[in-house]
């Protein structure tokens, strides 16, 4: 019940309500204060004072009647307004219920009050103290708190290194993404042997084009520092060139390809140009000298350090067009002379562009019709066919190639006029090998135009 709900008052009997303002009575134009204390008990009842605050309520009342019985002769003494003000704001400020029940909730949620342990669950989440002194109690328990439990990580031996670290690497060649090579040797503890890292790395790319190599350098380039240090790239090297002897039974360019990495990792600040000074005189290996001999080379050529970003050339795709239009040019004459058709292979193949491959077919029927050489066109189609049975020139790269060359027939033919007639002849040719179909034989025939004879009884000949 609230403090200051509306009640009915008290009778007058029990309580006297003072009051604050006197009463004015007129007799004969005279005025006269009345005083509330002789004023009869109907007229009490009748003017009754209102309160401009709510009530108080009936158990405050109650109880403030009996604070004024308990007075000297159960009489009020004159203060008894004041009191009975004070009486209600010590009452009402009191934390008991008013209504003598409370609202009948348990204190502190449960949690409170004479034998209650706290709120009902929390034995649950209370943690468990074992006493050493517990006939349970068991000294290698987990659950004692004095045991703290770390995940140890072995160390990997040589083996181990060779066999987790050869298809990470071997993965960073397909998507070129270091940090997440980086991400992969987190998982693994090589300690003191991390410079096995760089001895896997060197010896896979030996084996591989020469993009992987400048792929493996960039690798070091970027893990030094974080996984590799100075020291440690100088004990990866010295190992490298001790193993050279074994390394040239697969790789016979092993020393080159090594001095090339001493030269561009001093390049890339990853070794200290004192490397090749503590070596001088203290070889004994020629294969080590020779990787020597080349790292000092590269180094002290004028502006080596520039010429070093590119050691291992422009791969694929990063050459210009024209680089590459030349340097199948010089393939192309290179074969004529020599007739080697393994070794056009390899060098097609350094290039690495497979995509462009068309380019190669093109500058060869092209070098066969300036040519108006037989023997040139056989040796073009035999190239073509050695191309084309290795699967290093695909048949969609060899159609591409013919028809780039019928689309520049008429440019061509301003510098070889016959090119139309030669053309039609190294077709056929390239039927017989089974290079193109019959489809594209028809093209080729079809790109001389109409025959046209000299007279009509020349047997047919064609007109020159």
């Amino acid at each position: 019940m609230d403090l200051y709900s509306e009640v009915a008052d008290a009778p007058i009997d029990d309580v006297e309500a003072p009051v604050e303002k006197g009463e004015e009575a007129e007799t004969n134009g005279n005025s006269t204060q009345v005083d509330s204390s002789v004023m009869p008990a109907s007229a009490s009842v009748d003017e009754r004072l209102t309160r401009r605050a709510k009530r108080p309520s009936k158990y405050l009342t109650k109880h403030l009647n009996k604070e004024g019985s308990s007075s000297p002769n159960g009489q009020n003494s004159g203060g008894e307004g004041s009191s009975l003000v004070n009486g209600v704001r010590t009452v009402k400020n009191l934390r008991r219920p008013r209504n003598g029940y409370g609202r009948g909730l348990p204190k502190k949620g449960g949690a409170g009050g004479k034998g209650v342990w706290g709120k009902p669950g929390i034995e649950l989440d209370a943690p468990e103290v074992m006493d050493e002194k517990d006939p349970n109690y068991d000294s290698d328990s987990l659950d004692n708190g004095d045991v703290r439990i770390e995940t140890i990580v072995p160390q990997l031996t040589h083996a181990e290194i060779n066999k987790h670290l050869e298809p990470i690497i071997l993965e960073y060649y397909g998507h070129g993404d270091t940090k997440e090579v980086a991400l992969a040797f987190e998982d693994y503890n090589f300690g003191e042997n991390r410079y096995l890292i760089a001895v896997v790395a060197i010896e896979l790319a030996m084996d591989h084009k020469p993009s992987n190599r400048e792929m493996t350098s960039v690798l070091l380039s970027d893990l030094y520092q974080h996984y590799l240090t100075e020291r440690e790239m100088e004990k990866a090297l010295d190992q490298l060139l001790r193993n050279l002897p074994d390394l040239v039974l697969d790789t016979p360019d092993a020393p080159i390809i090594l001095g090339n990495y001493i030269a561009r990792s001093v390049a890339d600040d990853t070794l200290a140009p004192r490397f090749l000074q503590n070596y001088q005189g203290k070889v004994e290996c020629d294969l080590a000298k020779q990787a020597l001999a080349r790292a000092d080379v590269l180094l002290s050529m004028k502006h080596g350090m520039t010429r070093l970003d590119n050691v291992w050339g422009v791969g694929g795709g990063l050459r210009p067009v024209t680089s590459l239009v030349r340097s199948m040019g010089l393939l192309l004459q290179e074969y004529l002379t020599s007739d080697d058709t393994k070794e056009a292979a390899r060098c097609l193949q350094e290039l690495e562009v497979p995509h462009f491959h068309h380019e190669l077919v093109y500058e060869a029927v092209v070098m066969a019709l300036e040519a108006n050489n037989e023997e040139t066109e056989n040796s073009i189609v035999k190239l073509l066919k050695s191309f084309y049975d290795s699967t290093i020139v695909t048949p969609d790269q060899m159609k591409n190639g013919i028809y780039r060359v019928l689309d520049d027939l008429d440019d061509i033919c301003l510098d070889v006029p016959n090119a139309a007639l030669y053309l039609e002849r190294l077709g056929g040719k390239c039927k017989t090998a089974g290079l193109i179909d019959e489809a594209m034989l028809q093209k080729c025939n079809a790109a001389r135009g109409r025959k046209r004879f000299v007279s009509e009884g020349d047997g047919g000949r064609f007109k020159d």
